[in-house]
């Protein structure tokens, strides 16, 4: 296959793409067409690599409304709601909703995928159900699976062997809740707790952390502290983290040197943390989200995503990257015209970091030829304008096509 003139990564050169045996194997101003070789005449558009969604619940997607819609729309109520939902979950209820929306999301441009999914069902039926579906579409999309144990660690009957039974059975990443545990040393205990699964499993690290308006609530020095000291560094991630758009300066100040040598990953979910945050003040009314902009001046990796598709925690929902994007731009006030041009790496490279890909991820010669091309001349033009997704390439085969929409004006 030959990718003919595009923009890659916003770059002003043209050049042009050759893909042999699911690899990119050439890139350069002008490739002479191959007899036979499959060539797409990209003219001026816009080539990204694929995007990536850092962070979602897959187990509890499109439930909205089931039993009962969220109406105080606040996280603890969504649990709540979730903690009735899950009782009535089978298999073949899990791997429908979850094949649905990741087939929607491989329609937006999304390859690869990080889902939590909740341990606090004794029986494991969601888990079973996603590690099926893990090896099903592996073709047209890279899932990896959290050990999400949503009720708590310490503050759920078991939650520590339910735990450890989770990452036996298959998962890639291990996650926790510390701030919905009954209290602050049995948040501390549970991460710790974590971090030694990791360590014995050689698991990757995900941690829900400090998702709430409570200044307090700092377990975010703790989960950083153990990466640093560990040696577990960029393997651990911390997810949400809104509390810190309450935390005082002064402190902000001396825990930014921590995350720094910690070499902590970060996502942020721009979407839902707006939606969520700020339920219990009146006026003035915190944004509930993290300090974005802050933390990537500071060279803390930083990824955006999902979280939440039509569930107890959030109505809404397309499985579109860009609206996370284009939510996070506005609510972490990153628009100036050189953040705008570079925020998809939130989706893209940043995340690729966050769940550890390595150096094959990306347009790189050598790599598996996984990459985008929008009908757009860089991403300025795509988030304003979220012109079509013309190709999603995975490993050099096409899986999404699409045709540019005919607009006729009669005015």
């Amino acid at each position: 296959m030959l990718i003919k003139q595009v923009y890659i990564e916003n770059s002003n050169v043209k050049q042009d793409v050759r893909i042999e045996n699911g690899k990119f194997t050439q890139i350069s101003k002008s490739i002479i067409a191959l007899d036979n070789e499959k060539v797409i005449n990209a003219d001026g558009k816009l080539l990204l690599p694929p995007f990536i969604d850092s962070h979602v619940h897959l187990d509890a997607i499109l439930t909205a409304g089931d039993p009962e819609w969220n109406e105080n729309g606040t996280l603890f109520d969504g649990i709540r709601i979730w903690s009735e939902r899950k009782k009535t979950l089978t298999k073949k209820d899990v791997k429908q909703r979850a094949l649905e929306t990741l087939k929607k999301q491989a329609s937006h441009g999304i390859q690869v995928v990080r889902s939590h999914v909740d341990t606090t069902d004794p029986n494991f039926t969601a888990l079973e159900g996603l590690l099926e579906l893990k090896d099903e579409v592996k073709d047209f999309m890279n899932l990896q699976l959290v050990a999400f144990p949503q009720e708590g660690i310490l503050s759920f009957p078991n939650g520590k062997k339910l735990l450890e039974d989770a990452v036996k059975a298959g998962v890639d990443v291990i996650g926790g809740i510390p701030h919905f545990e009954f209290n602050r040393d049995y948040g501390v205990e549970s991460l710790k707790y974590l971090v030694g699964l990791a360590e014995k499993y050689d698991k990757l690290v995900d941690v829900h952390c400090d998702e709430i308006d409570d200044p307090n609530s700092r377990n975010l020095e703790v989960l950083a502290t153990l990466a640093y000291e560990t040696g577990l560094q960029d393997r651990i991630t911390a997810s949400h983290t809104t509390a810190m758009g309450s935390y005082n300066d002064a402190y902000v100040y001396k825990l930014m040197r921590l995350l720094e040598l910690s070499k902590i990953n970060m996502v942020s979910n721009p979407l839902v943390n707006m939606h969520l945050g700020g339920r219990f003040d009146t006026y003035p009314k915190r944004r509930g989200l993290t300090r974005v902009k802050e933390l990537s001046e500071h060279n803390v990796n930083v990824s955006f995503g999902e979280d939440d598709i039509k569930d107890p925690w959030y109505p809404m929902g397309d499985g579109n990257m860009l609206d996370p994007v284009h939510m996070g731009l506005h609510a972490a006030q990153l628009m100036g015209y050189s953040q705008i041009q570079s925020s998809y790496n939130f989706v893209s490279n940043n995340a690729a970091k966050t769940l550890h890909l390595g150096d094959q991820y990306g347009i790189k010669i050598g790599n598996s030829a996984d990459c985008l091309i929008f009908n757009a001349k860089d991403f300025y033009d795509e988030i304003n304008e979220r012109k079509e997704l013309l190709y999603s390439i995975k490993t050099g085969q096409v899986i999404v096509e699409t045709k540019p929409a005919e607009v006729k004006l009669s005015i």
